[in-house]
C-alpha cells in the first residue's frame, strides 16, 4: 500500500477484527462521518456501493492505525466474493478531501500470497 504514510497494526483475533469493525455501523449513521470516511450502505433508494466508497454491510477490518486518529484501515470487501473477497485499504493521502477506499489485492488469497504468508 504504497500511498500509506501512517503506520499500520493488523488486528490480533477475530473479536477484536468485530469490535473494529462495530465502528462501521455507527459511522455510516452520521452523513458528516459517512462522507469524510467514504462510508456508505446500499438501499433501494441509492443501489449498490461501489469504490471508491465501502459498503459497511460487506466489510470487516483487518488492520487499524497504529495512533488513533491516523484514519488508516484495511478491510476485508465482500461485495466480490463471499469466500475470497477483497482486499481494500483507505486513502486519505492522493484523493479527494475525504477518504477513498482503493484495492489492495483483488482477493485475500491473493494478498496471503504475496505477504508470503500460506
Amino acid at each position: 500500500m504504497p500511498w500509506f504514510r501512517d503506520p499500520l497494526d493488523f488486528l490480533g483475533s477475530a473479536q477484536e477484527m468485530e469490535r473494529q469493525s462495530q465502528s462501521l455501523d455507527r459511522l455510516v449513521q452520521d452523513e458528516e462521518m459517512a462522507e469524510l470516511f467514504g462510508l456508505a450502505r446500499e438501499s433501494a433508494a441509492t443501489g449498490p456501493v461501489e469504490l471508491p466508497r465501502l459498503d459497511v454491510d460487506r466489510a470487516f477490518f483487518i488492520a487499524m492505525a497504529t495512533y488513533a486518529g491516523d484514519d488508516t484501515a484495511v478491510a476485508l470487501d465482500y461485495r466480490t466474493s463471499s469466500s475470497d473477497p477483497r482486499v481494500v485499504a483507505s486513502d486519505v493521502w492522493t484523493g479527494a478531501p475525504s477518504c477513498d477506499w482503493r484495492t489492495v489485492a483483488d482477493t485475500f488469497s491473493t494478498l496471503v500470497a504475496e505477504l508470503r504468508l500460506d
